[in-house]
């Protein structure tokens, strides 16, 4: 009997969630702005949280410099303190982080997590959370540059140990330590099942 062919996600538009500070090491920056430039070579649009700074301007200058195209997400108050892209057209101006927020998750078809810091993390939370409910589960890429998400993945191991997680979730996040094949990675994703009640009544483990 022939193996059946895994069929591929189709991945038109992926959002990027990642620092408004550059951090402290070159390839933070090197990484965000290939990951711009990839998505608009794969003809992929980058949705993203519309700065003009640190690796959110990084990634925007990577697919903007390769002619992609790039739509920005950005809240009143941060238009008001002059950190949106300049040269981003399509920039969306909201009234709240937790609008671009949740526009940033729904208008994607996968996400990609660069490193950064609370912001990056309430957001990619986000996702992952809603992964595990079952609703609207989405591919999440998160690019473990030098290893900056390691202690992220020991806080996963402790919240299974303490029975809070269970492993299977972590099948909603490919770990990559670096963004080369990304999109391909993302293609291949499988959904997981969700959390149901007989899971947190049975204290269902795996």
């Amino acid at each position: 009997m022939e193996r059946q062919t895994q069929r591929l996600m189709e991945i038109s538009k992926v959002s990027v969630f990642c620092g408004a500070r550059l951090g402290n090491s070159d390839k933070f920056r090197e990484d965000a702005y290939t990951l711009g430039e990839t998505l608009a070579n794969e003809n992929v649009e980058l949705i993203y949280g519309g700065g003009g700074l640190g690796l959110m301007g990084a990634v925007a200058n990577g697919a903007l410099d390769a002619g992609g195209d790039v739509t920005g997400i950005i809240p009143t108050v941060l238009v008001d303190k002059e950190m949106a892209h300049p040269r981003v057209k399509n920039m969306k101006i909201v009234d709240t982080m937790s609008i671009r927020k949740d526009m940033l998750i729904d208008e994607a078809d996968a996400i990609i997590i660069l490193p950064g810091g609370a912001g990056t993390m309430e957001e990619f939370f986000q996702v992952f959370v809603g992964g595990q409910i079952g609703h609207a589960q989405k591919p999440i890429a998160l690019v473990n540059t030098d290893g900056y998400y390691d202690s992220l993945f020991d806080l996963f191991e402790s919240f299974i140990e303490n029975d809070f997680l269970e492993r299977r979730f972590l099948d909603l996040i490919i770990k990559l330590d670096s963004i080369e094949n990304v999109l391909d990675e993302l293609k291949q994703f499988r959904p997981v099942a969700g959390r149901s009640r007989e899971d947190i009544e049975n204290g269902h483990h795996d």
